[in-house]
């Protein structure tokens, strides 16, 4: 994996007039992952699209080093059709191989993504995170809609990533248990 690295300095968002956080700043390098924590409102999920370059901050700067991948709430997948296509779609364009069996996605293939259910889209954005081989990867509420088995998997694979030098950097209201984890507490910066 190449050398990677994530960088906010003095990093502040606005939605609307009002301000979420301000003075925010971490560094992240390869190998290393982030459980961003907070309470709802506070600005999680925009933390991580002004890292993913998808929003400007209000004040402050970020620097990336190394293709980023996101995970949200939106598995990038067309709803109407079967997962195994929708898939391929992308694996046309993507660099990696995804691991189905081990997401839990080999018998899904065809059902149209629209009928999966929350677990199983979050898995197959899983698979899409994963086909793109971004040594950044930036996790919106990654375990929601998964039941414990798929939880434990989730986190593998998070610490695999970022044992092979990838990094992490984890938004959610849940506890998230890897080796070596940071944790940001959102609180901190509220304005």
């Amino acid at each position: 994996m190449e050398a990677c690295r994530i960088t906010a300095a003095n990093l502040a968002c606005r939605r609307g007039d009002r301000v979420l956080f301000a003075g925010l700043s971490l560094e992240l390098k390869g190998g290393q992952a982030c459980h961003v924590a907070g309470p709802n409102g506070l600005g999680k999920s925009s933390l991580i699209r002004l890292l993913a370059g998808l929003a400007r901050p209000f004040a402050g700067s970020v620097e990336r080093v190394g293709m980023a991948g996101l995970l949200d709430e939106r598995p990038a997948l067309d709803e109407h059709q079967p997962l195994g296509p929708a898939l391929a779609f992308w694996g046309k364009l993507d660099p990696a191989s995804v691991p189905l069996e081990e997401l839990g996605l080999a018998d899904l293939l065809d059902v149209p993504v629209r009928y999966l259910s929350t677990g199983q889209r979050k898995r197959a954005a899983l698979a899409r995170l994963i086909g793109q081989a971004a040594p950044i990867w930036l996790l919106d509420e990654p375990l929601n809609g998964l039941d414990a088995a798929a939880v434990e998997m989730v986190q593998a694979l998070v610490a695999r990533h970022c044992e092979n030098g990838g990094i992490a950097l984890i938004a959610s209201h849940q506890p998230f248990a890897i080796p070596g984890l940071m944790r940001l507490e959102l609180q901190e910066f509220a304005r």
